[in-house]
């Protein structure tokens, strides 16, 4: 193996607080998250809160549970969710809305994680108790699984038209809403207006080591404050690692175009490459997704080469792997990466 340091592609959760990150939370001002009175997580929620044009904002230790303290704040045990089959909250989230809530979950279909109004209209269980009552839709904005695909404004527009017309409640899944916003030239508020709650994350392409928040109503965020404290999230001094997510607002939101551009810089070059099938229009963020062909073996032996030559990408499939590139990756990263593709693909 390489002694250069490690190329990490395997997601942008993999990223370390910088040394001005880090300055960050070593001098954060602390009290006692639980009685409401640490400063730098009521500074944070406020922030959160303007930044997504909602009345208030609950900060919570990890995605999961922000994208669950939502749905069990907006449903009851034996409801249904509306959401795609393909969404983190069905793959990734350990059977919570099950387990946590008590709902099941009506799995819809469409490329790269997204869907239509008419599809939600479809999906609309009747009013009669032999069914499951259909209470929430969630959408999930850039869609992970769809290889950080981008939802149009318009389309959540209609789906909002359609949740009104049956009195259901939406939630935004944004672990990675930033990245949608910077793609788009959206403003976050362009977005959030539709949803009833909005979750974002701190810990992924911005950059900070730990927490997720989830901002709506002042009523919605007390109902979420109760099952975070049911969940196991309540916190003390919390604004240590608050300050990190604080500082990840602050100054990395706008340099996410610069994964966007890596990103399709190395899927571009994947394209060249022999063996290797991958749609560059798919690329629309920070989330590169290739497909081998099966003269160049199989994505894990591809991927377990890479590795030893310092460039860590996840085989996702028997043939397909994925890449993500994040603020702990350069241009001059991306480079290296592409020389050692080649020559392990050539």
């Amino acid at each position: 193996m390489s002694n250069a340091k490690p190329i990490d592609l395997r997601s942008d959760t993999v990223t370390r607080p910088s040394p001005e990150m880090r300055r960050a939370m070593a001098e954060a001002e602390v009290g006692d998250d639980i009685f409401g009175d640490d400063p730098t997580v009521n500074r944070l929620q406020e922030e959160v809160a303007r930044l997504l044009g909602k009345e208030a904002a609950i900060y919570l230790p990890s995605g999961s549970m922000a994208n669950q303290t939502a749905i069990r704040s907006q449903t009851q045990p034996g409801d249904e969710i509306i959401v795609h089959g393909e969404s983190h909250i069905y793959h990734y989230e350990g059977g919570a809305p099950a387990g946590l809530s008590g709902c099941s979950l009506r799995l819809l279909s469409g490329q790269r994680g997204l869907f239509d109004a008419a599809a939600v209209r479809a999906a609309v269980r009747p009013t009669d108790s032999h069914f499951p009552q259909s209470a929430l839709i969630i959408v999930e904005n850039t869609h992970n699984r769809g290889g950080g695909s981008l939802w149009s404004i318009e389309a959540i527009a209609e789906i909002r038209k359609v949740a009104d017309e049956f009195a259901l409640k939406m939630h935004l899944d944004g672990a990675r809403l930033m990245n949608a916003c910077v793609a788009t030239g959206h403003s976050p508020p362009q977005y959030t207006r539709y949803f009833d709650t909005v979750s974002m994350c701190f810990s992924k392409g911005l950059g900070a080591p730990v927490g997720s928040a989830v901002a709506g109503s002042a009523q919605a965020i007390r109902r979420i404050h109760r099952y975070r404290k049911m969940f196991g999230g309540g916190m003390r001094q919390a604004g240590i690692i608050a300050a990190g997510a604080l500082y990840a607002i602050e100054h990395n939101i706008e340099r996410l175009a610069q994964d966007h551009a890596n990103a399709k810089r190395l899927a571009t070059a994947l394209a060249a490459m022999p063996g290797v099938s991958i749609d560059l229009d798919a690329v629309e963020t920070n989330i590169v997704f290739f497909d081998l062909s099966e003269t160049q073996g199989e994505a894990k032996a591809l991927c377990d080469t890479l590795h030893e030559r310092g460039v860590w990408v996840l085989p996702v499939g028997p043939q397909r792997v994925r890449a993500v590139t994040h603020l702990d990756v350069s241009s001059d990263d991306i480079d290296r990466a592409i020389a050692v593709l080649r020559t392990v693909l050539a």
